[in-house]
């Protein structure tokens, strides 16, 4: 059995034609151009399934976005994808290709590619993805705690400085405005000039102190939220995602040393900063763990 996996991020949406074993065997990328809205989106979605509908058996897709898992309906999206508040994915493209379709919010996708095929072995954990913006997911005994409106985890969304930045939530001051990676892109122009992230993060670790200087301010906004978010809920392990995560062993442990400085001593105990070790696969594995619980618990 072939599934095709999906996941509609802000920027882009990527793609994978995978075995239920989670076996890769094709992917690509293509853009999402979100900002023409959510029909756009779908056409998009439709022309990367007519690709592969004569090769698949599924569609398992994560979406940026707050998902009712159940329905494969946006509960809630930002503007930064006009009308897809309310859209409803499963039901359309299962109309369309008389397939299988599960949806799920992107960050709880990476965050149970990382139970099934990561190498995590804590039950309860805290996962972020730092990208565009910052998503959450709250993992309780192995299994996403979704909260009343599966809108839990929402966590980019602290409220980091009052009246602070506007955020595309509507609200202002968010955790994601200050310490996301496109966030730290804009410090690192702001205070540098035009310089590729590549480029930077290697001057930081040759110990230049023009950019450690940033690297350290977006470092202290990081960890402000994750201060915020340990106390919260006292998790021995923080795991994080995304494209920075490729800065490996040196972000992990930055951020470990912040927080250690910034968190009362008996949250201390056990705390683990993990990255994420499958990537940006991570999502698209977890859709696919998604949609095979989805399909076996439906055949019982």
């Amino acid at each position: 059995m072939n599934l095709l996996l999906i996941d509609i991020g802000g920027t882009n949406i990527k793609y994978a034609l995978a075995d239920e074993l989670s076996n890769i065997l094709e992917k690509n990328s293509i853009s999402t151009q979100a900002k023409k809205g959510a029909d756009q989106v779908y056409y998009n979605l439709t022309k990367i399934i007519d690709l592969y509908i004569d090769r698949i058996d599924g569609i398992a897709i994560s979406s940026a976005g707050q998902v009712d898992s159940r329905k494969g309906k946006i509960m809630y999206a930002t503007k930064s994808i006009p009308g897809y508040t309310g859209f409803p994915l499963k039901e359309k493209l299962e109309k369309e290709y008389d397939l299988l379709v599960t949806v799920e919010n992107d960050v709880n996708c990476s965050a149970l590619g990382e139970l099934w095929q990561g190498e995590i072995e804590e039950k309860d954990f805290i996962a972020l993805t730092i990208g565009t913006g910052i998503g959450g997911a709250i993992v309780i005994d192995q299994e996403i705690y979704k909260g009343t409106s599966y809108s839990a985890g929402e966590l980019g969304h602290i409220s980091l400085q009052y009246d602070g930045i506007p955020c595309s939530c509507n609200s202002s001051g968010c955790f994601e405005q200050y310490a996301s990676a496109q966030a730290l892109e804009r410090q690192i122009k702001e205070k540098l000039g035009r310089v590729n992230i590549e480029d930077f993060f290697e001057e930081c670790k040759v110990e230049n102190q023009e950019y450690l200087k940033v690297f350290n301010q977006w470092i202290d906004y990081l960890t402000e939220g994750l201060k915020t978010i340990i106390h919260i809920f006292n998790p021995n392990c923080i795991l994080i995602g995304g494209g920075i995560t490729i800065q490996g062993r040196f972000l992990e442990k930055t951020i470990q040393k912040s927080i250690e400085q910034k968190v009362m001593s008996s949250f201390k105990n056990d705390l683990k900063i993990k990255l994420m070790t499958l990537g940006n696969d991570s999502n698209l594995i977890g859709a696919l763990y998604h949609h095979l619980q989805v399909k076996y618990s439906a055949s019982k």
